[in-house]
């Protein structure tokens, strides 16, 4: 670990990034080049105290999870990234030089504009990779584990409690999508270790699942009706619309709702109250509920 080489790395990504590419207001007494060293802290989740601390040179030896937050927050390319992680004395994940562990920058730039609407960068394998606070609220917060199996698709089929977040009665239908959807990424990867892993380990551990598969459905998710299950506002009727990367590794999911309907008010309120409220009492997180 390089506890020196890492602050001043730091602080050199934090100084080239414009406070509007992470969707903030760059506001009128702005006295540095880049970001704040809190507005770092909190696109990484993590206190203030500890980031400046980090930046001083100083302070505990980060975690993987939390240099790859750190990562995320200062747009670091592939090679940033392991480089950030060499200088905090971590190895670098295997899964973080595939093409699904780093948000790709034009995603990312998107969602942090999306501030009024929940809204969320996935992977074709449905791993929730970046999510803003509306989103935290509506479906909870994402695992912090990496790879396929972190994901809801495998959740969705290993894991009764994460079906919570829909109504009993549709489950079959997700069920259904979930699968056809992955035959669709299958065969866009060809043959890809990483897919085969997951259909290997779902056929053993789900006979849902395996049923499903055999039948061969293809169809990738874009628009989607949805009904959510939330634990305080009730059912909440949205649309959720698909922004595919161009590659096709990674989604931007965001969920929206006509004007003058109850899942547009329900929205509504879900900003309000949002992440005070719903945090204070105890919303699930993303590994019970989504």
């Amino acid at each position: 670990m390089n506890l020196p080489e890492l602050a001043a790395f730091l602080k050199s990504r934090r100084d080239r990034i414009r406070p509007s590419d992470a969707g903030l207001p760059a506001g009128p007494r702005r006295r540095v080049p880049g970001l704040r060293r809190e507005e770092v802290a909190h696109l990484a989740g993590l206190s203030a105290d500890y980031y400046t601390e980090l930046e001083r040179g100083r302070g505990a030896q980060p975690s993987a999870e939390v240099a790859a937050a750190l990562a995320r927050a200062l747009r670091l390319n592939g090679d940033e990234r392991d480089h950030l992680f060499h200088l905090a004395g971590r190895p670098v994940p295997p899964a973080a030089h595939a093409p699904t562990a780093h948000v790709q920058p034009a995603l990312l730039g998107l969602l942090n504009r999306l501030s009024t609407t929940p809204a969320q960068i996935i992977s074709d394998l449905h791993e929730t990779l970046a999510q803003n606070e509306l989103a935290i609220a509506l479906v909870g917060r994402h695992p912090t584990g990496r790879g396929p199996t972190a994901g809801f698709l495998y959740r969705w089929f290993t894991d009764p409690q994460s079906r919570a977040l829909y109504p009993e009665e549709e489950h079959p239908h997700h069920s259904r999508v979930f699968v056809a959807d992955l035959h669709a990424v299958a065969a866009r990867r060809g043959r890809d270790k990483e897919v085969a892993q997951i259909v290997a380990t779902l056929r053993r551990h789900s006979q849902e699942f395996a049923t499903l598969w055999d039948t061969r459905d293809v169809a990738l998710r874009r628009l989607d009706h949805k009904r959510l299950v939330h634990p305080a506002l009730g059912v909440i009727e949205l649309d959720c619309h698909t922004l595919f990367s161009e590659d096709g590794r990674q989604r931007l999911l965001w969920f929206a709702a006509p004007p003058g309907t109850e899942g547009a008010a329900q929205l509504e309120l879900l900003s309000v109250i949002g992440t005070q409220g719903m945090r204070q009492a105890g919303t699930p997180s993303a590994g019970e509920r989504a």
